[in-house]
């Protein structure tokens, strides 16, 4: 993996999975929901889904290191981060309701 991919894929892949798991929530209250589908499960899989990604990123950063230790810690420290707030941006579609 080279230097640049290493530190700009965490947080990358952080706003990818935000954009994604909140546009599934602006469909899911919509009209064009599919009727017999729980929304609330779709947003909580989309949103283990998001964590899980961002955890295997942060796992690939740290299981295949980099040559420079100053971009090995801060591609460690990025993955961390964005891995925590993967977290955080999910606790909304775990503890409120879909719609109000």
């Amino acid at each position: 993996m080279s230097n640049i991919l290493r530190l700009s894929l965490p947080f990358t892949v952080w706003i990818i999975g935000f954009c994604a798991v909140y546009a599934l929530q602006g469909i899911a209250c919509s009209r064009h929901w599919p009727p017999g589908l729980d929304p609330r499960t779709a947003l909580i899989a989309a949103a283990a889904l998001f964590t899980a990604i961002q955890g295997l990123v942060l796992w690939r950063i740290i299981a295949a290191p980099s040559r420079t230790s100053f971009v090995q810690a801060t591609a460690t420290i990025l993955g961390a981060a964005a891995l925590g707030a993967a977290l955080w941006t999910s606790l909304p579609v775990l503890s409120l309701t879909v719609c109000s």
